[in-house]
C-alpha cells in the first residue's frame, strides 16, 4: 500500500509539473477543469446520489458554473481580478461558516447534510477553487506561485501524517476524523517554519518573514479545515474515500481536499501582502 503510494504520488507531482511549466496560463486553467470535474463526480457520490443520470446532471450543473466563471473573469482576454477577489472572499467567509460546522459535528449535519444544500456547497467550493487557481496562475511567476501554494498545503499533510504516525495521542477532532492529533497539527506547522526560515535567506528585501508567515500559517489552517470537512461528509455519507482514480490515494477529493479551502485563501492574502 505504501509503495503504491509513492508511485502515484511521484507521477502526480511529475504531472502537475509537466503541465504547470509546458502549459501557459490560459492553457492550464482550461486544463485543470476535467479535474475539477473529476472531483465533481465524486462529491456527486458523496451527495448520496446513486443514479449515473443524477450524478451526471450534477456535473453539467458543473460544467455549467464553470463555464459562467469563465465568461465572468474574461479569461479569454483582460481577466478579471477584482470579481475573483470578491468570490475567494466570500468563500473564504463560508470556510469560517464550516469551521463552526465541523465543531459542531454531528449535531450540525442538519445544516448542510441536505442533499441540495451539500450540492450547492460542492458546486461553489469546486467552482471558487478553479477561479482562485486561474487568478494565482495568472500572477508574474504564475507557475512558481502555483507550486508554492501546493507546497504549503502538501507539507501541512505531510507533517500531520508523519508527527501524528511518532507521537499522535490527542485526537483534534474525534468525531470527524479519530485519526487526526493535535501533534500530528503541530507537526504540519512546524514544517511550515521551517519551509519560511529556509526561504528568507533567498527572498527578495520587499517580503519579509512576518509577510511570509502572515501568508503560510493561515494557509496551513485552513488546508487543514479543508481535510476536516471533507472527512466530516465522508464520515457522514459511510465512505472511507471519495474514490479510487488514485491507487493508494483514494478519490481526487482526497488529495485536493485541503486545497479547495487553501487556495482561495492564498491569492487573497498574497494580493494583499504583496509588495509588487
Amino acid at each position: 500500500m505504501f509503495k503504491q503510494r509513492v508511485i502515484t504520488a511521484i507521477a502526480l507531482v511529475l504531472g502537475l509539473f509537466g503541465l504547470l511549466f509546458n502549459l501557459n496560463a490560459l492553457n492550464f486553467s482550461l486544463a485543470v477543469a476535467p479535474v475539477v470535474l473529476l472531483a465533481g463526480w465524486e462529491w456527486s457520490n458523496l451527495m448520496g446520489l446513486r443514479t449515473k443520470r443524477h450524478r451526471f446532471a450534477f456535473l453539467a450543473l458543473l460544467a455549467l458554473s464553470l463555464a459562467v466563471a469563465c465568461l465572468s473573469l474574461n479569461l479569454f482576454g483582460a481577466l478579471n481580478v477584482s470579481l475573483g477577489q470578491t468570490l475567494c472572499l466570500a468563500v473564504s467567509v463560508l470556510w469560517a461558516v464550516i469551521f463552526l460546522w465541523v465543531q459542531g459535528y454531528p449535531s450540525s449535519a442538519i445544516l448542510w447534510s441536505p442533499r441540495p444544500i451539500l450540492g450547492l456547497l460542492g458546486l461553489v467550493l469546486l467552482s471558487i477553487t478553479w477561479v482562485a487557481i486561474v487568478l494565482i496562475i495568472h500572477q508574474p511567476h504564475g507557475p512558481w506561485l502555483l507550486l508554492f501554494a501546493f507546497v504549503v498545503v502538501a507539507l501541512a499533510d505531510i507533517g500531520g501524517y508523519v508527527a501524528g504516525n511518532l507521537f499522535g495521542k490527542h485526537k483534534l477532532a474525534p468525531r470527524v476524523s479519530p485519526g487526526k492529533t493535535w501533534e500530528g497539527f503541530c507537526g504540519g506547522i512546524l514544517l511550515q517554519c521551517i519551509l519560511i526560515a529556509s526561504m528568507t535567506s533567498f527572498m527578495p528585501e520587499k517580503i519579509t518573514t512576518g509577510m511570509l508567515l502572515a501568508l503560510v500559517i493561515p494557509v496551513s489552517l485552513y488546508s487543514v479545515l479543508g481535510d476536516l470537512f471533507e472527512s466530516m461528509v465522508k464520515r457522514h455519507s459511510g465512505v472511507k474515500d471519495s474514490g479510487n482514480i488514485l491507487p493508494g490515494h483514494g478519490g481526487v477529493l482526497d488529495r485536493i481536499d485541503g486545497l479547495i479551502a487553501a487556495l482561495p485563501l492564498f491569492i487573497l492574502l498574497f494580493l494583499l501582502l504583496s509588495p509588487f
